[in-house]
């Protein structure tokens, strides 16, 4: 221990007790230092202790005081098999000394060069390990460090205590052989490695280690979804200000071919097809008031039928005038009309090309049918309408306050809109035959006739049987008959039935012979039924009379003295004025 004091060495734990050095050992150490710092010469490995004086073999089994070994960390160490490059040819910077020759200690702190014995040097002709200049080495056997590189970091340095030695089996330089030249390209070896030191900044270069592909997808995606919503953004700035600027220039809109499919014959398109030829629209002018109406056409002979009330105006000295469908214009005369039917014809002369149309039975109409109405309401000519038959022998009257110019139709009811203007207008069936003539309305006010309220669905047209027998009578003879029974009705009677009058201004109740005298009526009988249709009303006995012809025969119901009577009369003929 005294001999650890002079030597001014700390002892550790894995230290052994060190001897006062020999002579010889004290010169080779002093050489080794004045070497040291005159040259570059790297100082000869020396052991890092003294003899032992227990005598334990220097790298035998392991003694009670041996130091472990330093756990060793390859630096690219080259897999087994492979060529090393052999170093580049230099002129060596210091000789190797001859074997057996003692070198110098090396300094405190110093490590000693790989394949040198740390416990003394071997005499000459001791057995040493072997290196093999360009071979390959064996794999797990240290590859020496070449001369002149500096020497690993010391870990055992930085905490003040003694680093062991080089590992068990480095190999010694073989006597005789040439030394590494100086300033070679140093070869890669093994160096010490502590787990608790910093790592080496001359260490081995660790390789990048690659990012992850999941996230270079998610920036690239990221990317795409980023120029795709910039795309739209502006895409809709940029159509938002093509709109507003109108700068597309050329606008082409699509559109189907013309033509188009066929329309059935029944349909309303076809039925207005057919029929619109024979429709014409009647302006009248004359003593002091005009009027537009509707009409259609009975023959090839230009004759016309429309309402009495279209063309009254005109009088005897008025212009009626006639446009057909085709816009050619022609002057028309005044044949003949009844007031009381609300019919008149007029007839157009020199016109060539006419297309009258087809009469139907208004007997054979049902309601329900379909039906289209054609005309000119407010002078729009060649309107058509269309509905179904709402009710069939509707009684209306129309008319103004002159009795003589009161019509009383036994009407078809209609919910196909009828306007002002569209009166003498056509009412026709699926197959485009007439069934009636349309003639009234009730508007809004609550009055029928020809109201300037408009059509609320409640359109009448008088029916074809009773408009064909008058039309044939004023062409044939200018005028039209009414049926008549023989009687005055009492228009101010109140209760249910037709009251027939009293003698006044010596005018009879009951014409003497005439159809209801010879059946037996008297004054202040009331009829109540007509065919067995309840009568309610004067103006509906009228009504249900006038829709037959003269010389039908009629089963009236009679009351009398409060007990009801049942009389058949025969119509007679009373000329219309």
């Amino acid at each position: 221990m005294d001999e650890a004091r002079e030597s001014r060495a700390t002892p550790q734990w894995w230290s052994r007790p060190s001897p006062v050095p020999a002579p010889q050992a004290r010169r080779a150490e002093g050489a080794g230092r004045q070497g040291g710092r005159g040259t570059a010469k790297e100082a000869a490995p020396v052991p890092r202790h003294g003899e032992d004086p227990y005598s334990t073999p220097p790298y035998g089994d392991p003694g009670p005081w041996s130091p472990a070994p330093l756990v060793q960390h390859p630096g690219a160490t080259p897999s087994g098999g492979t060529p090393l490059p052999p170093p580049h040819p230099t002129a060596p910077s210091t000789a190797t000394p001859p074997a057996g020759t003692a070198v110098g200690t090396a300094p405190a702190g110093a490590t000693p060069a790989a394949g040198t014995a740390v416990h003394g040097t071997p005499a000459a002709g001791t057995p040493t390990a072997r290196t093999v200049t360009g071979g390959t080495p064996a794999a797990g056997t240290p590859v020496p460090s070449a001369p002149g590189a500096p020497a690993p970091t010391d870990a055992y340095a930085e905490t003040g205590g003694h680093a062991p030695g080089p590992a068990t089996g480095s190999a010694a330089p073989v006597p005789g052989s040439a030394a590494p030249a100086t300033g070679a390209a140093p070869q890669v070896g093994w160096r010490g490695y502590d787990p608790w030191s910093q790592p080496s900044s001359g260490g081995p270069a660790q390789p990048e280690r690659p990012e992850p592909g999941g996230r270079r997808r998610g920036r690239l995606l990221a990317a795409v979804l980023a120029c795709v919503l910039v795309a739209a953004v502006a895409g809709g700035f940029a159509g938002a200000y093509l709109e507003r600027n109108g700068d597309f220039g050329s606008v082409t809109l699509p559109q189907s071919a013309p033509g188009g499919p066929e329309r059935p014959a029944d349909s309303v398109a076809g039925i207005a097809a057919a029929t619109l030829p024979g429709v014409v629209t009647i302006h009248v002018r004359g003593g002091g008031a005009q009027g537009t109406g509707t009409g259609f056409v009975l023959d090839d002979r230009g004759h016309i039928l429309t309402n009495h009330h279209v063309v009254s105006p005109a009088g005897e000295d008025g212009r009626i005038q006639v446009t057909f469908s085709s816009g050619h214009t022609a002057r028309a005369r005044l044949v003949g009309g009844d007031g009381g039917y609300d019919l008149a014809v007029v007839k157009v002369d020199g016109v060539q090309n006419l297309r009258p149309l087809p009469l139907g039975n208004s007997d054979s109409v049902q309601v329900g049918d379909p039906v289209v109405a054609i005309g000119a309401p407010f002078d729009l000519a060649g309107t058509v309408t269309s509905g179904i038959i709402s009710a069939k022998e509707r009684p209306i009257t129309a008319g103004g306050e002159d009795a003589s110019d009161i019509s009383y139709v036994d009407a078809l009811q209609t919910d196909a809109p009828i306007n002002p203007g569209n009166s003498g207008g056509p009412l026709v069936d699926v197959e485009g035959r007439v069934i009636g003539v349309n003639s009234a309305i009730r508007s809004a006010e609550g009055a029928v006739g020809e109201s300037q309220g408009g059509s609320i669905g409640l359109g009448f047209a008088i029916p074809i049987n009773q408009a064909k027998r008058v039309a044939e009578e004023l062409i044939n003879t200018g005028h039209a008959t009414h049926p008549v029974i023989g009687v005055r009705v009492d228009m101010s009677y109140s209760g249910d039935g037709a009251l027939v009058g009293v003698t006044e201004e010596g005018r009879p109740a009951v014409v003497e012979d005439g159809p209801a005298d010879r059946a037996g009526i008297q004054e202040g009988d009331v009829i109540t039924a007509v065919d067995g249709d309840v009568v309610r009303t004067g103006e509906e006995l009228i009504v249900k009379i006038r829709s037959h012809r003269p010389g039908d025969a009629l089963e009236l119901t009679v009351r009398r003295d409060g007990e009801e009577d049942t009389v058949v009369v025969t119509l007679d003929t009373a000329r219309g004025d």
